[in-house]
């Protein structure tokens, strides 16, 4: 049988409850902006974010990882506070780490526009396993 002929197993074959928080739960604190004022001048900004934080949805146990973000503005840029305050506000969420960087990306691009970014979480070894999860976008019209 040739692998894409092959049916995948049953996910979650253990009969763990995983369920991840709903986002319509999540309550995640809103990302502000301000006005950048160089429009046009290409600049790229870069966070680092060492104490990031979850809740493993196999274990209830919390997940840290470093999240690094870097964008280049279009009209508006994030303001600092709320980036630090939405970041945190991830601590008692339930997420997987592949969805946890695809939400920030999300929202960080819907309250932002950036022309583009780049998203890295690099989450402490669990297990004897090391998991880095990155994510990108770029603005088709900038």
């Amino acid at each position: 049988m040739a692998i894409s002929e092959k049916e995948l197993p049953h996910a979650n074959q253990q009969g763990l409850d995983i369920r991840s928080t709903p986002r319509e739960e999540m309550n995640l604190y809103p990302l502000d902006t301000f006005p950048y004022e160089f429009v046009g001048r290409e600049i790229r900004i870069k966070f680092e974010m060492p104490e990031f934080t979850c809740v493993c949805p196999f274990s209830d146990f919390p997940d840290f990882a470093t999240i690094r973000l870097e964008y280049v503005p279009n009209e508006r840029c994030v303001e600092l506070k709320s980036l630090k305050l939405y970041i945190n506000s991830f601590r008692q969420i339930k997420i997987f780490h592949e969805h946890v960087i695809n939400i920030i990306l999300e929202d960080f691009v819907r309250a932002c526009d950036p022309r583009a970014v780049e998203i890295e979480g690099d989450f402490n070894v669990r297990g004897n396993i090391k998991t880095t999860v990155r994510a990108s976008y770029k603005s088709s019209d900038k």
